[in-house]
């Protein structure tokens, strides 16, 4: 007996391994630049050395994980309505389809908890992740698309990204700019 729902919770978990990685990772930089700075001690007057780290980690571990969870919201919404736009399946079939690539993602946060001490290596299996499960959901809904349809699809999910990557990077850039102006040196 085959149930459509056994891997219903691999996104949550991707979404925490990914989000335990990055925040262990930027934890210990934290940590050294707390001390390099002397806050450190400070803050062991309010929190012992236990309490200090498990804040910290709790606190990055929310951050990246609502990080995650809305580019999760996002990549749902536009393969949805790609899926809207250029698919002739009406029914939701290849949504269906599309379900255990969830797999994808699990095994990539997985492998990014042995990849923590690098942002490399937890960028790159992330983006690796992200272009497996890219390529098994052209795969899988593939059948219900024309070869128009196809083009159309992968034309708009990497115009849709890149603009919204773009978009950050260009917003990012020009905060830094005005912060950097701003300062009295």
């Amino acid at each position: 007996m085959k149930n459509t729902y056994l891997t219903s919770y691999f996104p949550l978990l991707a979404i925490i391994l990914f989000s335990l990685s990055l925040s262990i990772k930027v934890e210990m930089l934290l940590l050294e630049f707390l001390k390099k700075t002397g806050i450190y001690e400070g803050m062991k007057e309010f929190f012992s050395d236990g309490g200090i780290k498990l804040s910290l980690l709790l606190l990055l571990l929310i951050m990246f994980f609502m990080v995650f969870a809305a580019l999760k919201l996002i990549a749902n919404t536009i393969n949805e309505l790609a899926l809207l736009f250029f698919s002739k399946d009406s029914e939701g079939d290849s949504l269906k389809k599309i379900r255990s690539g969830s797999v994808i993602y699990f095994v990539g946060g997985a492998l990014s908890l042995l990849s923590m001490n690098h942002f490399i290596g937890i960028g790159a299996i992330f983006i690796t992740a992200t272009v497996i499960y890219f390529i098994y959901f052209v795969y899988k809904v593939s059948s219900d698309l024309t070869m128009v349809g196809i083009i159309g699809l992968i034309f708009f999910q990497v115009v849709i990204w890149s603009t919204l990557l773009i978009g950050v990077i260009y917003i990012s850039i020009k905060v830094y700019n005005s912060i950097m102006a701003s300062l009295p040196i």
